[in-house]
């Protein structure tokens, strides 16, 4: 799995569609289950990751971790260090890691997210977890490719809540405060909850909860674990399986285009870009029709 997805990771749009069409017919009926973890920096997604990647492990699943790390605009670098900060798990045989890079996006994920998870399917894993990059309210993307969204706070994240409110917090599943040996996490757990309440009564069903982890008690991630199980079974009962797929269908082919109007700009001469943005734009649109069905360039 590890070069099939060095393979995605790396290849151009036509590469993309090339390989998916060569694998369509041997991808399983059941999709791999999705849990998204996201959150601000600092808040200890990857130690929280590697916790409940041991109690997925520990109900019998064989689980992947994808870790999205950030790129950096200047060098297009990026450190990749969530398999050493999840250290503890990273030899497990039934625990995949591979951290990739953000490339262009700026949601959260990878542009190519989408890709790499149809990718990983029919590896003889049960699960994926994505961690986003962790860039705050603007993260709300995740919401379109996983089934179980986790939001990961701080204690003392209280303004970030605030500018939360409007986009991520309103679409998480599952609420943790994290390190909440810290001072305020009672509190901002009592904050959180209001808000899970109030969800709960617009969308008539799924009550989000509001748990507190902690490094130093091991029950805390038991809990998270229990908490995702109870989504899931939710889920089944009561979700469109029809419309989760052509959501995330609209994402990957937003995203296939998205990387291709980008590939394109990128190979367009200096000279071409002194045309109007209107020009430039109606050129791009060409280009794009034009392209062979088969994926080749």
């Amino acid at each position: 799995m590890s070069r099939a997805l060095s393979r995605v990771a790396n290849a151009t749009v036509a590469e993309t569609l090339k390989h998916q069409a060569e694998h369509q017919a041997k991808r399983p009926d059941q999709e791999l289950y999705r849990i998204g973890v996201t959150g601000a920096p600092g808040a200890g997604k990857s130690t929280l990751i590697s916790r409940l990647a041991s109690r997925r492990v520990e109900r019998g699943a064989k689980v992947a971790v994808v870790a999205i790390d950030p790129t950096s605009p200047v060098s297009q670098g990026s450190i990749l260090g969530d398999r050493i900060r999840m250290d503890a798990v990273s030899d497990d045989p039934n625990i995949f890691i591979r951290s990739i890079p953000s490339r262009r996006a700026h949601d959260g994920l990878a542009d190519n997210t989408a890709d790499l998870l149809w990718a990983m399917e029919g590896h003889d894993f049960d699960e994926v977890i994505v961690e986003t990059v962790g860039v705050g309210q603007a993260e709300y993307s995740i919401r379109a490719i996983v089934d179980t969204v986790v939001l990961v706070l701080l204690p003392e994240s209280g303004d970030a809540v605030q500018a939360m409110k409007a986009g991520l917090l309103e679409m998480a599943d599952i609420y943790v405060v994290n390190k909440a040996d810290l001072p305020g996490a009672e509190l901002m757990a009592g904050d959180i909850a209001a808000t899970a309440d109030r969800r709960a009564d617009v969308e008539g069903g799924w009550v989000p909860p509001v748990l507190q982890t902690s490094s130093r008690d091991a029950d805390s991630f038991a809990a998270l674990d229990e908490a995702i199980e109870a989504h899931r079974a939710w889920r089944q009962a009561r979700v469109d399986a029809d419309q989760v797929r052509r959501a995330r269908t609209r994402y990957q082919v937003q995203g296939l285009i998205s990387r291709r109007a980008e590939e394109l700009l990128e190979a367009m001469a200096e000279d071409e870009l002194d045309r109007s943005p209107k020009e430039i734009y109606q050129a791009l649109l060409r280009q794009l029709a034009s392209a062979p069905e088969d994926g080749d360039e």
